[in-house]
């Protein structure tokens, strides 16, 4: 029997290389932001402008303050890290689905004009996804894994989510967490990692 490259299994300690990396790129965002004249803010999603879609890809790495970066940096490497443990190709997949269904549900029902930035949207949507991949089909064993890391997960994070969503807060983008927590439950339910390969017997 052989294994395929793609299929044997990655180091643990290197599918939490991609959460890191992608959190060390928000701060060296920010930094440049910071010293460097003018502002990147305006890259963000900026509704029903057309040009404004480019947002989706540059919002997450973009934050409004350092503030605004340090109030999302340790949810979105915890919950982050909590998505890689299935690998890093799961890891991209889950955030490319989160960027794109957040970013596109934020750019259509904030009112036009708005400038929405920030990593709010995956730590959102990493939160849905945790929560419900207990639902995702796989093994038994997995999904009841999975809901304990869930009771968990909303134990600590829940109120701040639900305040996230349903609050009113001036410059909070509910819509921004709505859908990226959509986007996560999406991808949780769409099935078995795609990472994950058979063995191919010989």
């Amino acid at each position: 029997m052989t294994v395929p490259p793609s299929a044997r299994p990655e180091h643990p300690l290197r599918r939490f290389a991609s959460p890191v990396l992608l959190l060390a790129a928000m701060w060296a965002v920010q930094f440049a932001d910071a010293v460097l004249p003018g502002s990147f803010s305006g890259l963000g999603i900026r509704s029903w402008d057309p040009a404004g879609l480019l947002g989706i890809v540059f919002a997450p790495l973009l934050h409004a303050s350092w503030a605004h970066l340090i109030a999302n940096s340790v949810p979105f490497l915890v919950l982050g890290c909590l998505v890689a443990v299935e690998g890093t190709r799961r890891f991209w997949a889950v955030t490319v689905t989160v960027a794109v269904v957040g970013g596109l549900g934020t750019w259509l029902v904030n009112a036009p004009g708005t400038l929405t930035v920030g990593a709010s949207g995956l730590v959102f949507g990493y939160f849905g996804y945790v929560v419900m991949r207990v639902f995702a089909p796989g093994r038994v064993s997995h999904r009841i894994l999975y809901a304990v890391i869930a009771v968990v997960v909303v134990g600590l994070y829940g109120g701040t989510m639900l305040a996230g969503v349903f609050g009113v807060a001036d410059g909070v983008s509910w819509q921004g967490h709505l859908f990226g927590g959509i986007g996560g439950g999406a991808a949780a339910l769409a099935g078995r990692r795609p990472d994950q390969r058979r063995a191919v017997g010989r």
